[in-house]
């Protein structure tokens, strides 16, 4: 069987972008991919095009050899474009494969140790940064079932934040965990924001509330500030999503700089190199929760992998609470059902495109044919959290 073409389709929303990748074969067996880059969706669209020969003509089996066209034969050092790219076609091969097999991707790579994969809700807390809205917002994750929530309460924080904010803040982290309490774990997202010194001052004003981590404290790419956090707090630390090849993961474990990692298969290189880090990650006593902030293919996706993962503990989920509409991109959805995925049944994926709603939902472009990539603006818009959500200023 061999790859005979490809295309690529943009969902858009207001503050994502969705990649999806449909890729074809001589067998007439389709697969899909899907990612979610930030700023660069076009980028990793016309890089497609660009490493066309590393593609087509090849068989959709031989994952490595893919692996080792895109990352090595063109010299470059892959980062976040290649990967992503990397990640669209290696996705819709597992998918290929896993029809004519006639199997779940799942059962291809190790099979399940899970009956079903806990998880957290994430995007909806697209309200004023008061206390009392993200406590009526955390109730409402809580009523639709969901065991674990997280959120960024430090509005466009960078580094330090001033007293009000410091304060305010705190705040919002008391407001959600008054209600979610012994229902829902907390989870906190810095978004590699502060410098180690304010990390830990937040860390020590919330380890009596014990959330389940906190998120990229530092920035991601100062392992050393990671582990100076990590060495004193109590609260668990997480990240992983703005590490794009298994070198970048190497330093934390090496370091033992955090007990959770997060690594995204969109923007990893995909199933295959995910699978690899965390059973590495494994060697080290750490834990995983894939990153995912992406629709129905990402989701699913994630779901197959931690479904095979040991040290699988939890994955992320948007789509209950920010732009449900692109649940219909491709069916079944995998809902959250009391604060629960179930393992996918179905050969590949186990799902059918619908193009129609993709084309009907697909991204604006500009006079250029440039896709318009909308972004969070996180570091710009003190209201960013609200995601650009109907009804909002944000």
């Amino acid at each position: 069987m061999k790859i005979t073409d490809f295309k690529t389709i943009v969902v858009g929303t207001p503050w994502r972008n969705l990649t999806y990748l449909i890729l074809e074969t001589d067998a007439g067996i389709v697969g899909i991919g899907e990612a979610r880059v930030v700023g660069k969706t076009h980028t990793v669209c016309e890089f497609l095009k660009d490493v066309r020969r590393h593609i087509v003509g090849h068989e959709p089996f031989d994952i490595e050899a893919l692996y080792k066209r895109l990352t090595l034969l063109d010299f470059g050092s892959a980062g976040e474009v290649v990967m992503t790219g990397l990640a669209l076609v290696e996705m819709a091969c597992w998918d290929i494969i896993g029809k004519h097999a006639d199997l779940p991707v799942y059962k291809l790579i190790g099979g399940t140790v899970h009956d079903k994969i806990p998880a957290y809700a994430n995007g909806w807390y697209t309200v004023e940064r008061s206390p009392d809205e993200f406590a009526k917002a955390a109730q409402r994750v809580v009523d639709r079932g969901y065991t674990g929530m997280k959120f960024d309460p430090f509005g466009n924080g960078d580094l330090e934040l001033s007293r009000v904010e410091f304060k305010k803040s705190i705040e919002l982290i008391e407001a959600v965990h008054s209600v979610s309490q012994d229902k829902a774990q907390i989870f906190i997202e810095m978004h590699g924001r502060f410098a180690p010194h304010q990390a830990v001052e937040i860390a020590k004003a919330i380890e009596h509330l014990s959330p389940g981590w906190i998120e990229e404290p530092c920035r991601p790419e100062d392992i050393g500030a990671l582990q100076y956090v990590k060495d004193h707090t109590t609260i668990p630390i997480a990240t992983g999503e703005r590490y794009y090849t298994a070198n970048h993961f190497r330093e934390v474990f090496e370091k033992r700089a955090c007990h959770i990692i997060q690594p995204d298969i969109n923007q990893c290189g995909g199933l295959l190199e995910v699978k690899k880090i965390c059973s590495t990650a494994e060697t080290y006593s750490m834990m995983v929760a894939p990153h995912n902030v992406g629709g129905v293919v990402s989701t699913t996706a994630a779901l197959h992998l931690i479904a095979t993962l040991r040290n699988g503990k939890i994955l992320e989920h948007f789509n209950d609470f920010a732009d449900s509409q692109i649940k219909t991109c491709a069916s079944p959805y995998p809902e959250v059902v009391d604060g629960h995925f179930a393992i996918p049944t179905g050969p590949g994926w186990g799902l059918e495109i619908n193009m129609d709603e993709m084309e009907r939902q697909a991204a604006e472009t500009d006079e250029h044919g440039v896709v318009s990539d909308p972004g969070l603006n996180m570091f710009v818009k003190e209201s960013w959290n609200q995601r650009s959500q109907p009804g909002t200023e944000g």
